[in-house]
């Protein structure tokens, strides 16, 4: 059995519901319960439900250092893991912590801060949960300027540039790699950009901050996704603009997974 996962490979058969393939077509959001699609910029609830079920155990512990509406904290609690959220704004945690005590698990414990994760002391709420150490982290970073979060200078889409960005989703990284486990895994879910009529790859430069600090890369994900808010009922303008120009609508993003070396091998 994994040393990373509550999965018995003797009952592979019976884990029908679980991805194994590269590619990721989640047709419908899960809203059930406590999640709500209202949060601009958050991300479907399977994506977590997925990454926890892979690659951790119940009891074991989860960091989310961009919480926004809590998706992964619920999920984390659905599913009998630990949790510490984290995100810039007060009132984007005082609205998810409302959500998230909605399915406030008996067994399990939900903590959840407003904070930059840039300069966050995470060992605090560790030693609340009695560790020094996560287990897993899911980083849904905003996709650079895509969407303003906030007018927060430390707010990673107010970044003035690609390299700006890079630069401060860099720190993050830093600051809460240092208490993932050895040998265990993390994610990010990212997506690219489109200005001044060209691509901007910001998934796998958001891919490559994780390869320069020795992490391994050992999933490249491609979920797709459904309209924007941004373009709701506008599918027929954007595909004229796609068929008179010379570019493609955009209709996924990525799910990028790395293990972390054992013998505290981060380099930074």
């Amino acid at each position: 059995m994994p040393k990373y996962n509550d999965l018995d490979p003797r009952r592979w058969k019976e884990y029908g519901d679980i991805n194994t393939d590269s590619l990721w077509i989640i047709e419908k959001r899960d809203n059930s319960g406590a999640h709500d699609g209202h949060y601009h910029g958050n991300f479907v609830p399977q994506i977590p439900n997925q990454l926890l079920r892979r690659y951790t155990k119940e009891g074991e512990i989860v960091l989310d250092p961009f919480m926004g509406s809590g998706t992964t904290i619920i999920e984390a609690q659905r599913l009998k893991r630990n949790s510490i959220g984290v995100d810039l704004q007060q009132s984007v945690v005082d609205e998810a912590v409302g959500r998230i005590c909605t399915e406030r698990g008996e067994s399990v414990k939900a903590l959840t801060y407003a904070g930059d994760s840039m300069t966050f002391d995470f060992s605090y709420p560790l030693k609340l949960l009695e560790s020094n150490t996560a287990q897993f982290i899911i980083y849904h970073p905003p996709y650079w300027d895509i969407i303003k979060f906030s007018n927060n200078p430390n707010d990673l889409s107010n970044s003035k540039s690609s390299v700006d960005f890079l630069h401060s989703f860099g720190k993050v990284i830093d600051n809460t790699a240092q208490y993932l486990d050895d040998n265990r895994y993390c994610a990010v879910v990212i997506g690219d950009k489109y200005a001044n009529s060209r691509v901007d790859p910001l998934g796998f430069k958001v891919m490559s901050c994780f390869l320069e600090r020795g992490f391994i890369l050992k999933a490249i994900l491609v979920k797709n996704f459904g309209d924007t808010k941004g373009k709701k009922n506008q599918q027929g303008i954007w595909r004229y603009r796609a068929i008179m120009n010379d570019f493609y609508i955009f209709k996924h993003e990525y799910i990028f997974v790395f293990k972390k070396l054992g013998n505290g091998r981060l380099a930074v």
